[in-house]
């Protein structure tokens, strides 16, 4: 299990990167969809390379940052069902999940993309819009996000596994929509108490 648990922080770490990696294209998506606008409105003109590229960033960051968001619990979960159960069953669930339909839906997206992806890159697809990009890269983003989001299921089965069986803490227990509700009600009441203090009599 101790191989297996450095295993799975390489992958953490790997997948970390990349999401940082990712929150940087997200600026710059945002940067050449205002310059393009600038441009065009003062100069009444436009690129169609530029705005693909914006479309091939929004891609990048949604398919890239799905590893990410999963190693940071922060896809969308019922957290109105999961809180109720036991940190236990939370990890059996999440592991039934993973075996069950993640990583069968992982295989078998990747087994679609990657031979588009090759037929794209043999015949040098490009785009049908005028000054417009080749298409293989886009296309090559999907099996690459694929990849990590399966990487970091492995991941995630192998810390989920390490709790159940007492070799590691319980990964579900940060991040998440309702940690982050306890985090805001925790500061709300923290605030209150600092305004009822301010109000009672010296």
């Amino acid at each position: 299990m101790k191989t297996l648990l450095k295993l799975s922080a390489r992958i953490d770490g790997l997948n970390h990167r990349v999401g940082h990696l990712v929150m940087w294209l997200v600026l710059a998506a945002v940067l050449i969809s205002a310059g393009n606008a600038v441009v065009r409105k003062a100069f009444g003109t436009s690129s169609n390379a530029m705005l693909e590229v914006q479309w091939y960033l929004f891609a990048a960051v949604f398919m890239l940052g799905a590893a990410y968001a999963f190693l940071e619990n922060a896809h969308v979960r019922i957290d109105a069902i999961s809180s109720r159960f036991s940190a236990k069953t939370r990890n059996i669930i999440d592991i039934l999940g993973i075996l069950i339909f993640l990583l069968p839906f992982c295989y078998l997206l990747l087994t679609l993309s990657w031979p588009l992806v090759v037929q794209a890159f043999q015949s040098g697809e490009m785009s049908q819009n005028a000054g417009g990009l080749i298409r293989w890269p886009v296309y090559a983003i999907l099996p690459i996000g694929i990849a990590l989001l399966a990487l970091q299921s492995l991941s995630e089965l192998v810390k989920r596994i390490a709790f159940l069986t007492g070799a590691g803490p319980d990964s579900l227990a940060h991040g998440g929509h309702s940690a982050e509700e306890e985090e805001l009600a925790r500061e709300i009441a923290e605030y209150e108490a600092m305004e009822q203090q301010k109000q009672e009599p010296r």
